[in-house]
């Protein structure tokens, strides 16, 4: 699985020269809701399976989770079943909070 840190996500997403990733939340929704990555789209965790038809193939996958531990499950299991272009977003939204943009809350 490819790791990518929250500096080098954010510069992905402002380099009009890429394509942007599609970030997937996979945390619970109190969770999005205290604290968010703008533009990205949440699909709990436990729901991944039933959904996993909604996400895009042809776009790189951003999974992020609070820490990075959830998400690196879900990246593992995407990978597993047949997607490759998966990343997981290191120390999740806590590091994006602290590495990227600080008026995000912690929790």
């Amino acid at each position: 699985m490819r790791e990518i840190t929250p500096p080098e996500l954010d510069a992905w997403r402002k380099d009009a020269s890429r394509a942007a990733p599609y970030v997937l939340d996979v945390r619970e929704p109190w969770e999005h809701d205290r604290a968010r990555i703008d533009g990205a789209t949440l699909i709990p965790m436990r729901e991944i399976p039933s959904r996993a038809a909604e996400l895009p193939e042809d776009r790189e996958i951003v999974v992020m989770c609070h820490h990075g531990a959830r998400s690196a499950q879900v990246a593992q299991w995407l990978l597993g079943n047949g997607r490759d272009r998966v990343h997981n977003l290191a120390g999740g939204i806590d590091a994006w909070s602290r590495l990227v943009d600080p008026a995000i809350p912690r929790y």
